[in-house]
C-alpha cells in the first residue's frame, strides 16, 4: 500500500506548502479509484456552490462510476473512468496526469466563441512595438496606449512595469489586453495590478478548507490590493477580457474590476476561481483540484467567471476590414 500526499501549489507568494495525510488505498484499480474519490471528496472546495448552479451531487456521482471499475481493466480504462468522473466537477483547474495521458475539462473556453484574432493582433502590433519581459505594448495613433499580456507565466519585474509606465506616460488612456492569457503566478498578475490602484483597496476575499465535510471553511479573509510603490498610472484604463482568461488571469480582472478608473470590456472570463491542491494515486498518477475558493470584492464566486463592463464581441464584418470590435470599443470609451 502507498501512502497519499497532498500539497498546496504556490501560486501566491503568501502561501505556504502544507501536506496532508489520507487514508492509504491499495495500488489497484479499485484502490486507485476508491482514493481519488476520497481526496476530491475531503478536500475540493466548490461542492456546495456547484450543487446550488447545476445540481453536482458527487455521493451519486461515485455511484455512477463505480460500477466501471474493477481490479482486470486495463490502464487506459482505468484513466478514462477517472477523468470521466472528474469531468463532473466542470472545472478547468481539475486535471488527472499520467504518463500516458492528462486528463482535463476545457470547456470553459472550448465551448464558446473566441473573440480574439491573430491576425488582428498583428494588425494592430504592428513590427516595431516593444518588448519587456512577458509585456509587449505600442501607443496607438489615437494616443491610447495598448498593451498586451499573454501569460503570468512569465515573469515581469518592477523595472519592466516602469519602462512600459514611463513609455505610456502621455497617453490619453490605457488598454491592458489580457484575452487568452490562461493563468500562471498570482504574484506576477499582483504586480501588475499593483499599479493601478492608488491606495489600499479590497479586491475580494479567501476561504480555506478546515476539515473533510463539503461544507468545512474558514471565515472569509478579505484581500487588499496594495499600490505600487514605484511609477503608478492613474488615468482611466479598459482590460480587455475573453472565454480564455483563467486562474490567475482571472484574478487580474476581478482585483482590476474593483477599482474605479477600470472598466472591463469584451467577454466573460473563464473562471478557475480556486487555488488549486495537487495530491498524488497509489500508482502515481497526479490529481490537481480546486481547495481555497476566491470571491470577488461582494463576497461573490468567481469560479465561473465574471462578467464585463461593457459585453462585446467580434463580427466577421469588423475582421474583414482588419478592426477588432472589442479594442474599438475600448477606445471608444477611453477618448470620452
Amino acid at each position: 500500500m502507498k501512502k497519499i500526499g497532498i500539497w498546496l501549489l504556490t501560486i501566491s507568494c503568501t502561501l505556504c506548502v502544507s501536506c496532508v495525510d489520507v487514508e492509504e488505498h491499495d495500488d489497484t484499480p479499485v484502490g486507485n479509484f476508491e482514493a481519488l474519490w476520497k481526496i476530491v471528496d475531503e478536500h475540493y472546495c466548490f461542492f456546495d456552490y456547484k450543487q446550488q448552479e447545476y445540481g453536482l451531487d458527487w455521493n451519486a456521482v461515485y455511484s455512477k462510476y463505480k460500477v466501471r471499475v474493477n481490479n482486470n481493466m486495463k490502464t487506459t480504462q482505468l484513466f478514462e473512468v477517472c477523468c470521466d468522473m472528474l469531468g463532473e466537477l466542470r472545472d478547468g483547474h481539475v486535471n488527472l496526469t499520467s504518463s500516458m495521458n492528462y486528463g482535463r475539462y476545457w470547456a470553459w473556453h472550448e465551448a464558446y466563441p473566441k473573440n480574439f484574432s491573430d491576425t488582428l493582433y498583428r494588425h494592430y502590433m504592428g513590427t516595431d512595438y516593444r518588448i519587456s519581459s512577458g509585456l509587449n505594448f505600442r501607443i496607438l495613433d489615437d494616443n491610447i496606449g495598448y498593451v498586451y499580456c499573454p501569460t503570468f507565466e512569465t515573469a515581469i519585474g518592477e523595472g519592466n512595469l516602469d519602462e512600459m509606465l514611463s513609455y505610456m506616460a502621455f497617453c490619453r488612456g490605457l488598454i491592458i489586453d489580457i484575452r487568452n492569457n490562461g493563468g500562471g503566478n498570482l504574484t506576477v498578475a499582483e504586480r501588475l495590478a499593483g499599479r493601478f490602484v492608488q491606495q489600499k483597496t479590497l479586491t475580494g476575499y479567501m476561504q480555506h478548507k478546515t476539515g473533510p465535510g463539503h461544507s468545512d471553511f474558514s471565515e472569509m479573509k478579505a484581500q487588499y490590493l496594495e499600490p505600487s510603490k514605484n511609477l503608478r498610472w492613474n488615468k482611466k484604463v479598459c482590460v480587455l477580457t475573453n472565454r480564455s482568461v483563467f486562474s490567475a488571469a482571472n484574478a487580474f480582472a476581478v482585483m482590476m474590476h474593483a477599482l474605479p478608473n477600470v472598466t472591463l470590456v469584451g467577454d466573460h472570463t473563464g473562471g478557475g476561481g480556486g487555488m488549486p491542491l495537487n495530491s498524488s494515486l497509489p500508482n502515481g498518477w497526479n490529481v490537481r483540484f480546486s481547495a481555497c475558493p476566491l470571491y470577488d470584492k461582494d463576497a461573490r464566486h468567481t469560479e465561473f467567471g465574471i462578467a464585463p463592463d461593457v459585453a462585446v464581441n467580434l463580427t466577421a464584418a469588423s475582421i474583414a476590414q482588419d478592426k477588432d470590435d472589442i479594442i474599438e470599443k475600448a477606445r471608444e470609451l477611453l477618448l470620452k
